[in-house]
């Protein structure tokens, strides 16, 4: 019972990190073979603690909202109301959270900035992660032989790097950028 506590902690805790943690699904299926884990098991737990970490780091920033000013907070407002404003927009949102395979931190964090119902980005990531884990899980015998590697490109390899930091650069973005000026059908706000 007590290594299935850790692994959650450990799979919760990697996905509180806002950026440059390691991939959740190497995490899962490093814990997994030194841990000797079930593989159903390690699934459906890791694919929840991920989600909750993600949520949780989504509820985080969206608390650092109350730090933006009135024209920040319209801007991602407005942001906010074009993505989720049409049903189409809304499942492909959804479906970017279920199969995307960037990094998930910068998109949960820009969920919270925008201020969107996290619940549903919540269950599609688990989703995702459900197929995901299982895929990675499954494949563990390759995976063993080459995990260390793929672990320490993950975090050190110039990609890796690179989409990290334009991931972080973008979440920045998304906070600086007057979307009333360039989403159609959006009011202007006062000055």
């Amino acid at each position: 019972m007590l290594p299935y506590l850790a692994f959650i902690a450990v799979v919760f805790a990697v996905n509180l990190m806002p950026a440059f943690g390691p991939p959740t699904a190497l995490v899962v299926v490093l814990l997994k073979l030194n841990w000797q884990l079930e593989p159903v098991a390690v699934v459906i737990l890791g694919a929840f603690a991920a989600g909750a970490g993600r949520y949780l780091l989504a509820r985080a920033t969206f608390r650092l909202r109350g730090r933006l000013s009135a024209r920040r907070k319209a801007s991602l407002q407005a942001a906010a109301d074009y993505v989720t404003g049409r049903r189409y927009r809304s499942l492909a949102g959804l479906v970017l959270f279920l199969i995307s395979p960037l990094p998930s931190a910068q998109m949960f964090e820009g969920a919270g900035l925008m201020g969107v119902r996290l619940l549903p980005i919540t269950a599609a990531h688990i989703g995702g992660r459900l197929v995901s884990f299982s895929f990675y899980v499954s494949v563990t015998a390759v995976a063993e032989r080459n995990l260390g590697d793929a672990f320490l490109d993950s975090l050190t390899s110039p990609v890796g790097v690179a989409v990290q930091v334009t991931l972080l650069a973008a979440v920045v973005l998304l906070a600086r950028i007057d979307w009333t000026k360039y989403l159609p059908g959006v009011a202007k706000p006062q000055q």
